[in-house]
């Protein structure tokens, strides 16, 4: 069983279960059975650069830190014969300290954006990222590397199976909340739409002094992912602040030209959420030439 202690210096929408999932994914493809422990460090762009400078001699930014508690290899993981168990046994956790792992949030979030994915997807990469480095993996040679990368998507596979789970659907909606324009309503809303090709394309609501030109985040979304080539979606998530979200007439008929039967998710007061489909919510829609050529 592993645990974990996460300390959150910046705030995020991903819970603490997603990264003791990865963890636990990690331990297992790796075939490690013993209790193990892993510290988790969520920090920003100083935060990170002083850590670097102080404990590896880099002023400069990065994005994740690993520091094992224990010289590790991939071939020479500590098992029950291995006098390295002393040496790492944490009495207060119960378990085994593998090491602490310290994520830069700001920097995770730029990787997301310019890797065109979701801040859910960059930061359980780079914490999995983190952990391998605990177990000794490394990637100084373009072998290492790959080998490492092997690793790494395997257990993210393993941990999230092949697909965009709703919780991450969720978190992804709450992250792109962040960004809404809003300075006549103050009611921030953001979505996450997500492809039949696994890619989520997230959007936020954009206010204009003149009302009527204010776009709302549903539509901030499938316009972006029209826009990139992307025609064919599974479901989309929803997020604001108090109340329920549902999606305004405009945004169904819109999403309707694209998923009739689209699945949609709605969260508020960040535990809140609902779901049902956008048939449900536009039973009599007006029906588009190619209507049938989308799911």
């Amino acid at each position: 069983m592993t645990t974990l202690d996460i300390i959150r210096l910046v705030e995020t929408d991903i819970p603490d279960s997603v990264f003791l999932q990865a963890a636990r994914a990690c331990a297992s493809i790796m075939g490690l059975r013993l209790p193990l422990a892993i510290s988790l460090t969520l920090t920003d762009d100083p935060g990170i650069r002083q850590i670097n400078q102080d404990w590896r001699g880099q002023d400069q930014v990065t994005d994740v830190l690993s520091f094992p508690s224990l010289p590790l290899s991939p071939q020479h993981l500590f098992h029950e014969n291995n006098e390295d168990l002393d040496q790492a046994w944490d009495s207060e956790s119960g378990a085994y300290f593998l090491g602490d792992i310290v994520i830069n949030v700001h920097q995770a979030r730029r990787q997301a954006g310019e890797y065109r994915h979701s801040l859910f997807r960059e930061m359980t990469y780079l914490f999995v990222h983190g952990i391998f480095h605990l177990f000794g993996y490394d990637h100084m040679t373009k072998e290492d590397q790959t080998d490492m990368r092997k690793q790494e998507e395997q257990a993210l596979q393993t941990a999230f199976f092949h697909t965009v789970s709703d919780e991450e659907l969720l978190a992804t909606a709450r992250e792109a909340r962040k960004q809404a324009y809003t300075p006549y309503s103050r009611y921030n809303v953001g979505a996450a739409l997500l492809g039949k090709d696994g890619k989520i394309y997230t959007g936020c609501n954009v206010e204009n002094a003149s009302f009527g030109l204010t776009n709302c985040a549903e539509r901030t979304a499938i316009f972006k992912a029209v826009s990139e080539g992307q025609r064919a979606f599974d479901a989309i998530a929803i997020a604001a602040d108090q109340t329920a979200p549902w999606p305004c007439g405009a945004c169904r008929q819109v999403l309707n030209e694209f998923a009739p039967r689209l699945r949609v998710l709605i969260t508020w007061d960040e535990d809140q959420v609902a779901e049902t489909t956008l048939d449900a919510l536009l039973p009599h829609s007006f029906i588009g030439f190619e209507e049938d050529q989308h799911g």
